[in-house]
């Protein structure tokens, strides 16, 4: 009986109630692990609105762009907001992301930290943890002694000693767990992307007709040469090196939402106009005609969605250059359907 008695006086406690209520970790004992992947960090001056991220995030409502509101001053700028209720913290969004600086960043192999460097180089090598398979192939390759080295299992470049010879991209066997940032240039490198991302939804705009009746399983193959674009490339650039990386960073696991607008089906009621996030699409009272800016457009598939007369088309591409050359170059692209349903026949 007394014994009963002392459990009832101590559950009865107010202290007791009060750490069971509002039970938690010691913070002082959490340790976070060395490779903890933590929630994305976005960083809006770099985004170009290209939505790549967004169509690599597998999991429903945890990223989508927006758009701020243009000024006097300046035009609004687009950027992902991360809801962290959704997100899984896998790093697809960052790993995806094309800019340099990436616009998202999500743990230690996102973080590029730019140590001081003895020899001038306009390249930064880095290895990718989560793609190294420690072959030590980079290591044993490497012409500086201690500039690779192995700690707590990890194959780390120190940028103190590094001297910029590639060795160590040219010997790793793994396709980008070696990456070579070009850490100048970066307006540059930035207005390039965007060039590139444009061309690319221009020519997937241009087969609109062949694209317009795929069914879900069908996929659209067609190629790209890359001349003229390298051509205009140049005339931001003039250092090919840059280009020829820029351009495989672009079409390497790049995969984007495309929309395109069939001005023919559009019956000017306006739906769109009313639901686009982004003010990207508008009505000219004076040419009574609906336009899109496809520099304000996120793609988000809201005017694809809502439109009942099929004027906008939404798809998925995916890209790859090869040969890897600035003279020979080809992007082949592919195109699929989007699995989203649209507002009526």
């Amino acid at each position: 009986m007394s014994s009963l008695i002392w459990y009832l006086y101590e559950f009865a406690r107010k202290s007791w109630a009060e750490s069971f209520a509002v039970a938690r970790t010691n913070p002082e004992i959490v340790e976070t692990p060395d490779r903890f992947r933590d929630f994305p960090e976005v960083f809006p001056e770099y985004c170009i609105s290209c939505g790549a991220c967004t169509a690599a995030c597998p999991a429903p409502n945890a990223i989508r762009l927006v758009r701020s509101e243009d000024t006097a001053e300046e035009e609004g700028k687009a950027y992902p907001v991360i809801n962290n209720r959704g997100c899984i913290r896998c790093g697809f969004c960052a790993e995806v992301c094309p800019t340099v600086p990436k616009t998202i960043t999500c743990g230690e192999n996102h973080l590029i930290r730019e140590e001081f460097t003895i020899l001038p180089t306009d390249r930064m090598f880095v290895i990718d943890d989560y793609l190294c398979i420690r072959c030590k192939k980079c290591l044993k390759a490497c012409p500086v002694p201690g500039a690779i080295y192995e700690e707590d299992n990890k194959i780390i470049i120190d940028q103190s000693l590094c001297i910029g010879c590639e060795e160590c991209l040219n010997n790793c066997p793994v396709k980008g767990a070696v990456k070579g940032i070009f850490i100048s240039h970066i307006q540059e490198q930035k207005e390039i992307i965007n060039l590139v991302v444009n061309t690319l939804e221009e020519a997937i705009e241009g087969k609109r007709d062949d694209i317009s009746h795929l069914s879900d399983e069908d996929v659209y193959k067609f190629n790209l040469p890359i001349t003229e674009l390298v051509e205009r490339a140049r005339s931001v650039l003039d250092n090919d090196d840059l280009i020829l990386d820029t351009f495989q960073k672009i079409t390497d696991r790049l995969k984007l939402r495309i929309v395109t607008w069939d001005e023919d089906k559009c019956k000017k009621c306006r739906l769109c106009v009313d639901e686009c996030p982004s003010g990207a699409i508008t009505y000219d009272e004076k040419e009574d005609v609906i336009k899109r800016d496809t520099k304000k457009c996120l793609r988000c598939s809201t005017c694809y969605q809502t439109c009942p007369f099929g004027v906008a088309g939404y798809y998925v591409s995916r890209f790859l250059l090869d040969p890897t050359s600035l003279e020979e170059g080809v992007i082949h692209i592919t195109v699929k359907a989007s699995q989203l349903p649209i507002g009526a026949d």
